[in-house]
């Protein structure tokens, strides 16, 4: 079973309040709101969308390539928690 598929509920919760940020956006701008604002609100946006893109590659290495919470080879396990890690620090 696809990591997507295991974690389903959780990423469409996460999927629905970016839909939620977006629609916020749209009345936003239908409502002339200050530009300001409307910059706050796509920066939460974009912070979303990071913080989904961050997990989903995690997960993908976790399934796909290798699980250093399960991998019996030290070096291969230090290497993925490695990449993991700068991963979430690059897309912070």
């Amino acid at each position: 079973m696809s990591h997507t598929v295991k974690h389903k509920t959780k990423l469409l919760a996460r999927i629905r309040r970016m839909k939620g940020q977006i629609e916020a956006i749209e009345t936003a701008l239908l409502s002339e709101a200050p530009c300001g604002d409307i910059l706050n609100m796509v920066a939460s946006v974009r912070g979303a969308a990071t913080g989904l893109t961050a997990e989903l590659i995690e997960d993908h290495i976790r399934e796909h390539v290798v699980n250093p919470d399960r991998e019996e080879d030290a070096d291969r396990a230090k290497g993925a928690a490695d990449l993991i890690e700068v991963i979430r620090s690059y897309l912070k």
